[in-house]
C-alpha cells in the first residue's frame, strides 16, 4: 500500500516538475529574473530526484543473490539519500550563489509579467502534486502527526515527495513575492532576496531528508505496533514460556527481519520444539506480513541467557 502510494505521488511530482521547469527557464530567459532561474534549477533538481526515487524502487525489487542474501530493499534508502545530496547541492547551493550574485550586481527585470504568470501557473501545478502526496500519505499514516509520519516512515518516497513539494510551493511563493516587490518598488534587490530565501529553504529540507534517510540506512527496528504484534504472536503458543530477547531490523521498507530467542519447556523433544517454532513463525507472518525473514532460537530460560 505504502509502495503503491509512494509511486503514484512520485509520478505526479515528476510530471508537474518537468512542466514547471520548462516554463521557469523560458520565463527566466525572457525576464532575467534570478528567482525564476533559481526556481528553474530547483524544479530540475526535483524532477531528477523523482527519477532517482523511481529508479531506486525498481532496483530494490531485484531477487536476492549469494552476495546479497537479504535482497536489495535498502537501495530505496540509498537513492533517497542521493536525492538529499542533489537537493542540497544542485538546488540549495546554486540558489544561494545566484542570489549572492544578483545582490552584488543587480539588474532590472524585463517583462516581469511573464514571470508572474509562470509562477502562478507553477503554484497551481505544485498544489496538484502536493495534494496527491498528501492523499497518498493520509492513506498510510493513520493517526500519526505529520512530523511523526515523516520521522517514522520506513518507505522513503512519500516523506521525500512531501517535503520537496512543500519546499517547492514555499519557494514559488517566495519567488512570486520577490518578483512582485521588485516590480512594485523598482528595486531588483527583492528578486535577489527571494532567491536567497529559496536557497536557504532547500538547504534546510535537504539536511532534514539526509538525517532521516541516514537513520534508515543504518538500520531501524520495527515500529512499536509491529513489535507488540510479533511478541503477542510468539507468546500465543502455550508451549513457549517467554521471549528471552527479540531483535528486529528493516532490510527494506516492506521487508522486516525478526530474530528472537524464546524459552521452551525442558521436557520437550526436538521434534516438538521444531513444530512450535514453525507454528510461531506462521503466527508472526500472519500478524505482520512484512516479516519476510524470521529466525527463532529455542532455549531454556536462564538468568545468564543472552
Amino acid at each position: 500500500m505504502a509502495t503503491e502510494g509512494g509511486t503514484k505521488a512520485v509520478m505526479a511530482a515528476l510530471l508537474a516538475n518537468t512542466g514547471i521547469a520548462i516554463s521557469k527557464f523560458v520565463a527566466a530567459g525572457i525576464t532575467g529574473s534570478a528567482s525564476m532561474l533559481a526556481e528553474g534549477v530547483h524544479s530540475v533538481a526535483d524532477a531528477s530526484n523523482q527519477g532517482l526515487l523511481l529508479l531506486g524502487g525498481k532496483r530494490a525489487k531485484r531477487e536476492a543473490s549469494p552476495a546479497h542474501p537479504f535482497g536489495y530493499g535498502r537501495e530505496r534508502y540509498i537513492y533517497s539519500f542521493i536525492v538529499a545530496i542533489v537537493l542540497f547541492s544542485v538546488g540549495g547551493l546554486y540558489a544561494l550563489y545566484e542570489g549572492y550574485h544578483k545582490l552584488s550586481d543587480p539588474h532590472e527585470l524585463e517583462s516581469p509579467m511573464v514571470a508572474i504568470v509562470v509562477l502562478v501557473i507553477a503554484i497551481v501545478l505544485e498544489i496538484f502534486s502536493l495534494r496527491t502526496a498528501v492523499q497518498e500519505s493520509n492513506a498510510v499514516r493513520g493517526r500519526k502527526s505529520w512530523v511523526q509520519f515523516v520521522r517514522g516512515a520506513k518507505s522513503p518516497e512519500l516523506p521525500v515527495v512531501l517535503l520537496e513539494d512543500i519546499g517547492a510551493l514555499v519557494g514559488l511563493i517566495a519567488a512570486l513575492l520577490g518578483v512582485g516587490l521588485a516590480v512594485i518598488t523598482g528595486e531588483p534587490i527583492f528578486d535577489a532576496l527571494g532567491t536567497i530565501v529559496i536557497g536557504v529553504l532547500l538547504v534546510v529540507i535537504a539536511v532534514v531528508l539526509a538525517i532521516e534517510t541516514k537513520s534508515l540506512l543504518l538500520g531501524e527496528s520495527a515500529t512499536l505496533e509491529h513489535i507488540k504484534a510479533i511478541e503477542a504472536a510468539i507468546l500465543e503458543g502455550e508451549e513457549i514460556t517467554d521471549i528471552i530477547h527479540l531483535k528486529t531490523l528493516h532490510i527494506g521498507p516492506d521487508e522486516l527481519l525478526v530474530a528472537a530467542k524464546i524459552g521452551v519447556q525442558n521436557s520437550e523433544s526436538g521434534e516438538q520444539i521444531a513444530a512450535e517454532i514453525n507454528a510461531a513463525e506462521d503466527r508472526i507472518r500472519a500478524a505482520v506480513p512484512i516479516a519476510t525473514r524470521i529466525y527463532l532460537e529455542p532455549d531454556l530460560r536462564r538468568e545468564s541467557a543472552e
